[in-house]
């Protein structure tokens, strides 16, 4: 398991993203699902760096996991925000044109969408989200 411990602003999404990236590429990720995988680290930390500390800014740690059988990244966000769980929030209707849609929400119905599995829970004052991708 690697581990990043992070100030949670959005001028760290792409840091956060290579350093995902970098264990990816280690274990032969194919670009697809690496797209994927970066799509989600976009919205998913930057709802933690927009949202958790507002208007402060806090620490977020993003943690990398490589399971076996099926070979899969596991990768858990984890801040001390405001408690915020966002596969509570509705999926967008999507059937709706651009300017019927309510702003919002889109990118966190990517995330669970390209994701095989995803997890949040609130524990010990820490907001735990977790993605797990097979690749």
């Amino acid at each position: 398991m690697k581990e990043l411990t992070i100030d949670a602003t959005v001028e760290n999404i792409e840091k956060v993203t290579e350093f995902v990236n970098t264990q990816l590429n280690e274990h032969g990720c194919s670009p697809k699902v690496q797209t994927h995988i970066d799509i989600a680290i976009d919205e998913l930390f930057g709802n933690i760096a927009g949202y958790a500390y507002n208007p402060d800014v806090g620490p977020a740690t993003v943690r990398v996991e490589l399971k076996e059988a099926p070979l899969a990244v596991c990768i858990t966000f984890i801040d001390h925000g405001i408690p915020f769980d966002p596969l509570k929030k509705a999926d967008p209707n999507i059937n709706l044109s651009a300017e019927e849609r309510k702003i919002g929400g889109l990118g966190i119905y990517m995330a669970k969408k390209f994701m095989d599995d995803i997890s949040y829970e609130y524990k010990d004052g820490q907001n735990i989200l977790t993605i797990i991708k097979k690749i």
